[in-house]
């Protein structure tokens, strides 16, 4: 069942963002998004949260300067998703600005499985490096830190994950650690990198390294911070907002590295007209498919190149192995669904699926397109190494996903191997033989921390939009500013009748929509080939189509009901 209502709207703030030059329609979005006053949509670097609010971030600062003077290998430990590559990149640039000596490993999702491990130490361990230094992982790594402190090398972690009950014995910054008070608990790993690069710099400056010389600028580090962010799915807070938008105004001016202007020219899209679509949906899809099939070291080399000579063919390549990835997930996903065809999802709080032979790089796609269609947190898994199986898991909102495979793990703690992750996402690891009972433990947790009205999707529209506003002006302003997790994008909801309504690559629609005052609107229903009735309640989104010179205003509709 799918419920549609309009998002509350508090009416003081609604009239307070109108009176300080807001347009109405601006006023009410905004306003339905927890705005109350115009200086919360300033976007400029000096509204950054300050870094000394980080747990260690000051003694990170210091032991990476120590490690600048005296001359010692920094290598960094990345994860394989666009958040640690980015996350990667930045620290690598970043630290070779300040005069560090910087390499890095990553592990790859196949051979080694995530984070810092006992088996990515003694890869690292041939490097030679003093410091270890993590991005986008380390919360979890106790073995692994133990492990690198016994080979001698120092390790400094930066992450943003869940911390579990033990915590690796070295230094963190990670906004989500007990006892840090920094105000946004939703940074990306990236974003705790550049985090830390400002602490660097700051200690850098103290010790008098800059005398008489330019400091570098981190700020051209924004295009990848705002790629990954939003690459990651994290709560787009004020303080994420900020880094997004500084790094979009750098793509729309020309500014971004070779690697993000040659991803952008491998999906066919135009830097100068940089949206958060943009960097969710087609940037970072062309990341990830890197870590997803094969290494994303192929990434890290892109978003790392220093020209468009050198950054073009990997961006070309990482663009087909998404096209691979994209075919894979056709095949499973038609599998998912047709085991799902003999399974009640109604009757079922969760969803839990594995198939030997489904790629591992793959299955996160898959528990989110199940998700999607069913309203169930899912975990999809594939084989792994010897007799282990992979998961990945989406939830949806009512479900703290990483909570409830913890509650699983401590009820039955020989049963889950390893698990991480966020609210809405995680990874698992089981023994194939256990799957059918952790589907049965999964389900029982899932019925005790949710209701039936969690299970019932909820859509949240921004209510109607007036005839006079289905303009190219308006459609081109909301797509220009920064919405994503937590600051959701417009979606509104109003009766239309179909003029007219034609299959389009075989699975979408394309159509011509008439509102009640007689505009005609063209619309795309994407993923749905079955044909409309002649009158529909839609809900849909607002934006511009350009073909071949002319740009019109099209809808794209989300949901429809008779």
């Amino acid at each position: 069942m799918t419920t549609i209502s309009p998002r509350i709207v508090p009416s003081a703030a609604e009239s307070l963002l109108c009176e300080q030059g807001l347009s109405p329609l601006e006023a009410r979005l905004y306003a339905a998004r927890g705005i109350s006053s115009r200086s919360e949509l300033e976007h400029e670097l000096a509204h950054l949260l300050p870094f000394h609010g980080l747990k260690n971030i000051i003694g990170a600062g210091k032991r990476l300067a120590d490690a600048i003077a005296a001359g010692e290998r920094i290598l960094i430990v990345a994860d394989y998703d666009a958040d640690g590559a980015t996350a990667c990149a930045v620290g690598m640039r970043g630290l070779a600005m300040l005069g560090a000596v910087v390499d890095f490993v990553v592990p790859n999702r196949f051979e080694y499985g995530y984070g810092l491990t006992p088996e990515i130490v003694e890869l690292a361990a041939q490097k030679s490096p003093g410091l270890i230094l993590t991005v986008d992982n380390g919360i979890a790594s106790v073995a692994g830190v133990a492990a690198a402190q016994a080979r001698g090398i120092d390790v400094l972690i930066t992450d943003h994950h869940l911390p579990g009950d033990e915590l690796p014995a070295t230094l963190i910054v990670n906004p989500n650690q007990p006892g840090c008070t920094f105000a946004s608990k939703n940074l990306a790993g990236v974003g705790v990198m550049f985090y830390v690069l400002m602490a660097l710099r700051a200690e850098l400056r103290e010790r008098q390294v800059f005398a008489g010389i330019k400091e570098p600028n981190l700020a051209t580090l924004l295009d990848l911070v705002a790629l990954g962010t939003v690459a990651d799915v994290v709560r787009l807070d004020g303080n994420n907002r900020i880094l997004v938008e500084q790094g979009l105004k750098r793509m729309r001016a020309g500014r971004a590295s070779a690697g993000v202007l040659a991803l952008f020219a491998a999906a066919g899209r135009l830097p100068y007209k940089a949206s958060c679509f943009d960097l969710g949906f087609t940037l970072g899809p062309r990341l990830n498919a890197a870590g997803r099939l094969d290494d994303m070291s192929l990434g890290i080399a892109c978003l790392l190149a220093d020209s468009e000579a050198a950054a073009t063919p990997l961006a070309k390549e990482l663009d087909g192995m998404n096209r691979e990835r994209r075919e894979i997930e056709v095949g499973m996903r038609a599998e998912a669904e047709a085991i799902l065809a003999g399974i009640d999802a109604e009757d079922a709080y969760s969803i839990s699926l594995y198939q030997g032979d489904w790629h591992q790089g793959v299955v996160g796609i898959i528990a989110s397109r199940m998700k999607d269609r069913f309203h169930r947190p899912t975990i999809v898994f594939a084989d792994g190494n010897d007799d282990e199986i992979k998961g990945s898991g989406r939830s949806i909102p009512g479900l703290h996903l990483r909570d409830a495979l913890d509650l699983v793990s401590k009820r039955h703690p020989d049963l889950i191997l390893k698990f991480g992750g966020h609210a809405m996402a995680a990874g698992l690891s089981l023994r194939q033989a256990d799957f059918a009972r952790f589907k049965a433990e999964f389900e029982t947790v899932c019925k005790e921390l949710m209701d039936a009205g969690t299970l019932e999707r909820k859509i949240e529209t921004d209510g109607e939009l007036a005839t006079e506003c289905f303009a190219l002006d308006v459609a081109e302003t909301l797509d220009k500013q920064v919405w994503g997790q937590g600051f959701p994008a417009p979606v509104f909801q109003g009766e239309f009748t179909v003029v007219e309504q034609r299959l389009v690559g075989e699975r979408h629609l394309k159509l011509k929509l008439a509102n009640p005052h007689g505009l005609v609107l063209d619309a795309m229903r994407f993923g749905h080939a079955d044909p409309l009735p002649p009158k529909i309640m839609a809900v849909y989104r607002i934006g511009v189509n350009e073909f071949r010179g002319n740009r019109v205003v099209q809808l794209q509709i989300e949901h429809v009901s008779d």
